[in-house]
């Protein structure tokens, strides 16, 4: 069994910072691919940024620039470090897993980012 636990969230100013982590547990492969998405109130869920095994990252347009996703493989963790936010990032963040060559998905229970002043 697959656990993604969440944390990090919380209430910042417009400007501020925020870093969220995600802890994975139970069974992970070496090949996998780790990353965030988040849900605003009446909109459906988007990739905000990934992060493959290897390394290589891949980010949404609205936060090109302003977010950083890392990962530490030996603790299965993967970060996201959020500067210069705005109003529009407040949603709910969800870690993801996509795990082994096959890609079984898992999710996180979400955490609130909230922005504003």
């Amino acid at each position: 069994q697959v656990q993604l636990v969440e944390s990090g969230g919380g209430l910042v100013q417009p400007g501020g910072s925020l870093r969220l982590s995600c802890a994975a547990s139970g069974r992970i492969f070496s090949i996998n691919v780790m990353g965030w998405y988040r849900q605003a109130p009446g909109k459906q869920r988007e990739l905000v940024a990934t992060i493959r095994s290897g390394g290589s990252t891949n980010y949404a347009d609205s936060v090109k620039g302003r977010f950083t996703i890392s990962r530490d493989n030996a603790k299965n963790t993967v970060y996201l470090q959020m500067n210069s936010l705005k109003p529009e990032d407040t949603a709910v963040y969800y870690c993801n897993l996509l795990n082994g060559v096959l890609g079984a998905g898992y999710w996180g229970q979400g955490t609130q980012v909230t922005v504003s002043s």
